[in-house]
């Protein structure tokens, strides 16, 4: 038969799954990540803290390493809320930087090559595409936050007490439901930076300047205007509240879960709309 005469014919072979489909977004994005000097160098640099948090859990459990010294060193070597709470703040640090070095390359790329239209003309929706690209970024964070964490709490109730995993449960909980509360507001503040910014350099910056420098406007705001809803702009404290009630911690002065957990979903919501706001799959040239 001449070529010419061979008409369109739809594709009748197997088709994947469509999380299989999906799943290629993701894994392109984690392959793309991993080939960032910077990022792996990172990476590397964020697990130093835990392992010196792994030792200290070591030599807390072994009494015998100081037995000669005074009352109060024994007390330092406890693990307990500030423990964990003290390994969440370093990490948390960790975890902005990382964003702000890998989350611009995300979704810029795609808006400055034209590409969702490419996107949602296939069966993905907005939101799918959204938890794709996120899904990498939060499996990166994951990394630094909450798996090491949760390591170092079973590593202690190994060595501890048969009783202590059972009266600490709250310690593992609080750094697992914690990190997840801090991974997500981080992925959505560093997708919503790349779709904004296309420029890597600047859209870090942002990522960088909604953590830090929000942070600093709210202390001055409470400080200034002796009040405290500048928490309300406070991510970094109000995430620590958060994780002062579900450690079992003593809340700090002028904070409250309420008002935390307000700060955090303002923020998480003000990110998703600016997210959704720019994942169009037309875009107007004026």
């Amino acid at each position: 038969m001449a070529v010419y005469k061979r008409g369109y014919q739809r594709y009748g072979g197997p088709r994947a799954p469509h999380l299989e489909r999906l799943m290629v977004l993701p894994r392109e994005a984690w392959r793309r990540l991993m080939a960032q000097r910077v990022v792996t160098a990172l990476l590397a640099l964020s697990c130093i803290w835990p392992l010196l948090c792994a030792l200290f859990i070591y030599v807390a459990n072994h009494a015998e390493l100081w037995a000669g010294l005074d009352r109060d060193f024994s007390r330092i070597l406890a693990v307990d809320s500030a423990f964990m709470l003290t390994f969440m703040k370093v990490q948390s640090v960790f975890s902005v930087l990382l964003a702000a070095l890998a989350g611009p390359g995300l979704i810029s790329p795609d808006l400055g090559n034209q590409g969702l239209a490419l996107y949602f003309s296939r069966p993905i929706s907005r939101l799918e595409y959204v938890l794709a690209k996120m899904a990498a970024l939060v499996w990166l964070l994951s990394l630094v936050t909450w798996i090491p964490g949760l390591l170092l709490f079973v590593m202690q109730a190994s060595m501890a007490d048969s009783g202590w995993a059972l009266a600490n449960w709250r310690l593992g909980a609080g750094v697992v439901l914690g990190f997840w509360l801090w991974v997500a507001l981080v992925a959505l503040a560093a997708l919503a930076s790349s779709a904004w910014v296309r420029w890597r350099l600047i859209a870090g910056g942002a990522v960088l300047g909604f953590f830090f420098v929000l942070s600093g406007v709210g202390v001055l705001v409470n400080a200034i205007f002796r009040v405290e809803w500048g928490d309300l702009i406070n991510p970094l404290r109000a995430a620590y509240g958060v994780w002062c009630v579900l450690a079992g911690a003593e809340m700090p002065a002028g904070l409250s879960l309420p008002t935390a957990l307000l700060a955090l979903v303002l923020m998480g919501t003000v990110l998703s709309l600016a997210l959704e706001r720019r994942l169009r799959a037309v875009e107007v040239v004026r």
